[in-house]
Order: structure tokens, then C-alpha cells, then sequence
């Protein structure tokens, strides 16, 4: 039976790899790396099956204990974590050493296209090491509008970036961590490629609170700021600097790029169609309102 670790296993994305992988396997052990167990237990109390490490990004003595004996390795980037050399270098190496030949890695959508964000040096890293890989780079999360700029929607009915008119495409996090659990179960099918999941929709942040302000009945409004006053923003609402810089980067770089491709990943991997926004925003809509 294969054991697969699953870090980052009480965030967004893990939940919902975890629970996916609930829904379609018994073939597989499903280990969840996280710094605390007893709250994690909790949080997953209606999965009894699931396994339990004690794992920390920033503490190297947890990695030998919480790789032990894992065959795949599902990881992610924590936001807060820009510093590759510092934290990933030797996390993998770890890993490696360890015994881990397969790595799930969840990257960015044009990851390939920047050497300066932290997921392109993360996928150098684990080509370089050796690893057997399965580059999973989505687009914009939707699920950015009910996490990171939520402080600022429910305060202020306003999205402040510096993406201009951008076009970004989103993506619901359900329909990411779905594709990631399927990989997983099926690493040896997929092995060694790289899938760009994307939604079905590109549209700025303009047009975004516009459906924001149609489905839930309340005036949303986006203001576009300069990056380095966003950066600076950031950094008074005591935002780390390397978090701060990469947010910045994320919502700037797309106004000198092409609109981002769509493509049918999703549907090709699970025979479904993708979240639109206003599906979603539907599905969050006393979330975006502070109900």
C-alpha cells in the first residue's frame, strides 16, 4: 500500500486534496504533515483512516520522522515562505535522502516563464535532486477573494492591487486539489509532466467585483495602486518583506504578459467541467458579505 504525505494538510488546498483522496482510494495511506496533531485530528475528525506526522517547513528536525517510509510526496509552497535555499533546498534533500522518489508539486500557472518566483527555483530544485515529478502549476486561485483580500472586501467593499487591467485566470480550489488527488493516486500514469489547470474564464479584477456586486446585491469596487506603494502597504500591515514582494510580483507581472491560456486539463483528467466565478462567488457569497 502506498503511503503518501500530504504537507500543508490543514490549509485550503490540502484539506481538499485530503479529502478527495478519501473519496477515491482505499489502495493508499494518507499521512498528514502538520505542526500541531491533536489540532489537526480535529479538524479532520470524520476521517478516522487518516495517519499523522509531526512536520514543521522551517524546523529540519521534523523531516527525517515525517518522511519515514513515504513513497509520494504532495507539496506546497506556504505563502509565507519565500527563501527556496534556506527552507526547500534542505527539505529535499531530506526527502531524497529519506527514500522519496515522487514528489506532487503544486506550483503556479507561468511558473516556467520567471526565475525570480519561488515555485520556478522549487521545480529546478527537484529535477536537479532526482526526483520522479508531477508539476501541477494552477492559475489564479478564486479562493484569493475569501482569504487574502477578504480583510480589505469586508472593510472597505474594495480590492486594492497592482494589476491594473490585467487578465487573470481563475480557479476554484476544489477543482485544483481534485486534479492533485487523482495524480496521486495515479502518480505512475501522469509521472514526469507537467499540467497547467485553469477555469474557464480570464477577467480582471474590474470585472470580477462587478459579478461581485450583481450576485450578492452589495457595490464592490477594485482600485489599482503602484507596485511599489502596494509593496509598501504591505509591509505597514505587517506583511513579512518576502511575502509582501511576492504578492506584489504576482499581481504586477501579469500586466506585462499575454492573457493567461485556458486549457482542458481539468476536464481531460477528470471528465468535469471547471467553477465559474459566478458559481463561486455564489457558493461564498455570506463569506464575501462578513455573514
Amino acid at each position: 500500500m502506498n503511503k503518501i504525505l500530504i504537507t500543508g494538510a490543514t490549509g485550503n488546498i490540502g484539506t481538499e486534496v485530503v479529502n478527495f483522496l478519501n473519496t477515491l482510494t482505499n489502495k493508499a495511506e494518507i499521512i498528514v504533515a502538520v505542526r500541531n496533531i491533536a489540532s489537526a485530528k480535529n479538524n479532520f475528525r470524520n476521517q478516522p483512516n487518516l495517519g499523522y506526522r509531526t512536520f514543521n517547513f522551517k524546523d529540519p528536525q521534523t523531516y527525517t520522522s515525517a518522511f519515514k517510509d513515504i513513497e509520494i510526496l504532495f507539496l506546497l509552497r506556504p505563502p509565507q515562505i519565500a527563501e527556496v535555499n534556506r527552507y526547500f533546498k534542505p527539505l529535499l534533500e531530506s526527502a531524497k535522502k529519506n527514500g522519496i522518489e515522487k514528489i506532487v508539486f503544486l506550483s503556479v500557472q507561468g511558473a516556467e516563464k520567471s526565475n525570480i518566483i519561488p515555485h520556478n527555483k522549487i521545480e529546478r530544485l527537484i529535477k536537479l535532486i532526482g526526483f520522479q515529478y508531477i508539476f501541477v502549476r494552477p492559475s489564479y486561485f478564486m479562493q484569493n477573494l475569501t482569504t487574502t483580500l477578504l480583510a480589505e472586501i469586508l472593510e472597505d467593499k474594495t480590492i486594492t492591487l497592482p494589476a491594473k487591467q490585467a487578465k487573470f485566470n481563475w480557479i476554484d480550489v476544489k477543482n485544483i486539489a481534485e486534479v492533485i488527488a487523482i495524480l496521486l493516486q495515479s502518480f505512475h500514469k501522469y509521472e514526469n509532466n507537467i499540467f497547467e489547470i485553469t477555469g474557464s474564464e480570464n477577467k480582471n479584477f474590474d470585472e470580477v467585483t462587478k459579478i461581485m456586486t450583481t450576485v450578492t446585491g452589495t457595490k464592490f469596487q477594485f482600485k489599482s495602486i503602484n507596485p511599489i506603494r502596494f509593496y509598501f502597504k504591505k509591509r505597514k500591515s505587517g506583511m513579512e518583506s518576502s511575502f509582501a514582494f511576492v504578492i506584489t510580483l504576482l499581481h504586477f507581472l501579469p500586466r506585462l504578459e499575454k492573457e493567461p491560456e485556458i486549457t482542458n486539463n481539468y476536464f481531460k483528467i477528470t471528465g468535469k467541467t471547471t467553477t465559474t466565478l459566478k458559481e463561486f462567488i455564489k457558493r461564498e457569497k455570506s463569506t464575501l458579505l462578513g455573514h
